[in-house]
């Protein structure tokens, strides 16, 4: 019997392309999303992949949504962390809303997705739950405190439940992104993303399956001796 999975944020960018390749390698996935019903209902007509609507910042939907899950599709043995908001602003001009949002969605979101399926794979002696970082959780970013604090978090987060889970069987391993080429980067004005790409030592943003392939090898049987660890995909900017 197929494994399952969950995606946060899994119709979109990056998220959808860890939903594919974890399909292609055969593996049963959900795909969560927050928002836009028509783009999700259009992502499962055109991949098969089911999509799943909650809000990873809310505890108990979390709960009620991995519960969901496993009623149609089975346990839940893996989960990728990838659900993440940007709310960009120095912090003269964040809010106190713009902070709170990030820290919710971005580091709460790992917390209640673990927390809602750990307890499955203890028993099971199986798992595999990978968080998507970044390159400016690592480094740091201008403009960023909120959203590079968070990704920080998700590091420490990720080394900490490792050794929680490393007797029972589970996996937890991050990865860090580069600029990827994403509808959140096409956003930046391109002056600024000239810089960026300039600053990237092979000269290019990364492409999402790129990202998709390291998820892909952290959740399969064979990375089972892989835990607490964070992947830096980002092109040789940011060696950490």
């Amino acid at each position: 019997m197929a494994r399952v999975a969950i995606v946060t944020g899994g119709t979109r960018g990056i998220g959808k392309a860890i939903s594919l390749a974890l399909k292609e390698a055969g593996i049963t996935v959900a795909a969560n999303y927050a928002g836009n019903d028509e783009k999700a209902q259009a992502f499962t007509e055109r991949t098969g992949i089911a999509s799943y609507k909650w809000d990873v910042g809310d505890f108990d939907a979390c709960a009620a949504g991995v519960a969901q899950v496993e009623a149609e599709l089975g346990p839940v043995d893996i989960v990728v962390n990838n659900a993440g908001i940007t709310r960009d602003g120095t912090i003269l001009k964040m809010t106190r809303e713009m902070w709170e949002d990030v820290i919710r969605i971005n580091l709460g979101g790992c917390f209640n997705m673990a927390h809602a399926v750990f307890p499955g794979m203890r028993s099971r002696k199986w798992g595999r739950i990978v968080n998507i970082g970044s390159i400016n959780g690592q480094a740091g970013q201008y403009g960023q405190v909120n959203y590079a604090a968070a990704k920080s978090g998700i590091h420490g987060f990720t080394k900490a439940l490792s050794q929680e889970g490393a007797r029972a069987g589970i996996t937890v391993n991050a990865i860090a992104p580069g600029y990827i080429d994403t509808d959140m980067v096409a956003a930046v004005p391109a002056e600024v993303l000239e810089k960026i790409v300039a600053k990237i030592p092979v000269g290019r943003l990364g492409q999402a399956h790129e990202i998709a392939r390291g998820v892909a090898f952290l959740c399969s049987e064979e990375a089972g001796f892989v835990t607490g660890s964070t992947l830096s995909i980002n092109g040789g900017q940011h060696m950490y």
